[in-house]
């Protein structure tokens, strides 16, 4: 019998190749979305496919949530706000589309446990939970170190923070199948900057030959990796029923200052372009704050399910400017 998975905001960056590689092992597949940062364009490649049903709706809409989460055998949760940018501008809309519609998916998942099926259910979260904790390295059992409510920079963090803790408690408390991973820094094909993605926006920028717009100093550190990598993890932890109740980090651990990243873009694309610098409060507002490093302890996931990134950032770099190459023509 064939596994049907849902996939909530399966048409944007991340749940596109996610539902495609579903796709690809025989299983029925669920998306639904409705486009606010996704793009029906990046389920292009698995229009065609039978066992794909697509429906652009929002994920708030309880009615829609029962159908759909009852008629599933695994439900990865990825739709919430996206991008630095979006969050800055629109915070309202941030909080409400992270909390809400997890609650309402949390609640149908709990039914269907007191009808003794337990469906297994990956939530996915972010490394902006862990705030501007100043450790070198976060692991997941690290304090999450917000900054003030006047800044709105800090209420992504903290409303998957919330459904962090809603997650949990459905597996504490109900015994709910539940894995929440924190993402750092996914990048790949079909990414867009226009919600402030930096590599997309880099490579966009370096094969145009404009300048590569650099925030403050460009000292920050960061850690990116592979999409592909990142779905391969998010699907084993599914299918692993020890990694159920428990936080993980998933990404690379290779970090890279945001400078030294323009530099390696413009020399891995053969571009001329220029590096320019500008500040929060002109790329944001005022109220803007930046963490200065964010690196993952990846120890407990590499023990769990053995993962291991296998493209390195010269790989990502290649695989983004090919994609941008090809959808520009």
């Amino acid at each position: 019998m064939s596994i049907t998975s849902l996939i909530t905001g399966g048409a944007g960056f991340i749940g596109s190749h996610l539902a495609e590689q579903l796709l690809s092992r025989g299983e029925k597949v669920i998306v639904v979305d409705d486009l606010s940062t996704g793009a029906a364009a990046n389920l292009a490649p698995i229009k065609g496919n039978s066992n794909l049903e697509y429906i652009e709706a929002s994920i708030d809409d309880r009615d829609l949530v029962s159908d759909v989460v009852g008629r599933a055998d695994r439900v990865y949760h990825l739709a919430a706000a996206v991008g630095v940018a979006l969050i800055a501008k629109q915070p309202i809309q941030t909080i409400e589309r992270n909390v809400y519609p997890t609650q309402l998916i949390l609640n149908q998942l709990g039914d269907r446990l007191k009808q003794g099926e337990a469906v297994p259910c990956f939530f996915a979260s972010t490394s902006e939970v862990y705030g501007k904790n100043p450790k070198e390295v976060w692991c997941e059992e690290d304090d999450l170190v917000f900054g003030a409510t006047t800044k709105p920079r800090w209420s992504y963090g903290v409303s998957k923070a919330i459904d962090e803790f809603l997650a949990l408690a459905f597996h504490k408390e109900k015994g709910l199948p539940i894995v929440v991973g924190r993402f750092f820094n996914v990048v790949g094909p079909r990414q867009t900057g226009a919600y402030g993605m930096v590599l997309p926006r880099f490579v966009d920028a370096a094969l145009k030959g404009m300048p590569l717009v650099v925030h403050d100093d460009g000292c920050q550190a960061r850690c990116f990796a592979h999409v592909s990598d990142v779905i391969d993890a998010v699907v084993t932890l599914v299918e692993t029923p020890k990694a159920y109740g428990r936080v993980f980090n998933i990404g690379s651990d290779q970090d890279i200052t945001i400078l030294d990243l323009a530099k390696r873009v413009i020399d891995r694309v053969g571009s001329s372009s220029k590096i320019q610098y500008q500040s929060y409060a002109d790329a944001y507002d005022s109220s803007f704050e930046d963490i200065r490093r964010r690196v993952p302890d990846l120890t407990r996931i590499q023990q769990t399910i053995g993962f291991e990134a296998k493209r390195d950032l010269d790989a990502i770099i290649d695989d983004v400017a090919n994609y941008l190459r090809q959808t520009q023509v």
